[in-house]
């Protein structure tokens, strides 16, 4: 069972590798990959997503983002073919409502809205939704809706993700 968990590894690793050489050419980055067996067959899923400091809506991966990069990536693995069986191809953005995974994002995402939960209580809770402020060494920052500012240890952290904000205009045309 190790040797056929070590080959889907390295079939990732090799779907990875395609992706990332797309997506670099596009301005893009691979913000993950996934290789599942599901009802329908295998499923090969390539989450996109654009660099830089902020991923507001405006700036996200949009459609014809995907779909040229599925076209690549999909074109290449008829030519390399490192799946022995049919499969389905996916690419998408890993949305509005992503996963926070790592030091990274909670800079990159500093100001937007985020839940985030913890293995062990700070503060005497350990759920918290509020604005994310960055980081502080390995500490989390995240400001409540009544200005509060919780420091929650990165190791602590067991599920965090962005929340989707939705604003009020203030002018109707």
């Amino acid at each position: 069972m190790f040797g056929l968990r070590d080959g889907a590894m390295r079939t990732v690793d090799r779907i990875r590798g395609i992706a990332e050489r797309v997506a670099k050419d596009l301005g893009l980055e691979v913000w993950d990959v996934q290789h599942r067996r599901e009802g329908r067959g295998q499923v090969v899923r390539v989450y996109i997503d654009r660099p830089g400091p902020s991923a507001t809506p405006e700036e996200s991966v949009s459609i014809g983002d995907c779909e040229q990069v599925s076209r690549e990536i999909g074109a290449i693995l008829d030519v390399e073919d490192p799946l022995p069986s049919a499969y389905t191809l996916e690419v998408s953005s890993p949305g509005l409502d992503r996963p926070l995974r790592d030091a990274r994002d909670y800079v990159r995402f500093a100001g937007r809205l985020a839940k985030i939960v913890v293995a062990d209580a700070v503060d005497n809770q350990t759920a918290f939704e509020g604005h994310l402020r960055g980081l502080d060494g390995d500490v989390v920052l995240i400001e409540n809706a009544r200005g509060r500012l919780h420091r929650l240890p990165l190791d602590s952290i067991t599920r965090a993700r962005l929340e989707v904000e939705f604003r009020e205009r203030s002018e109707r045309r």
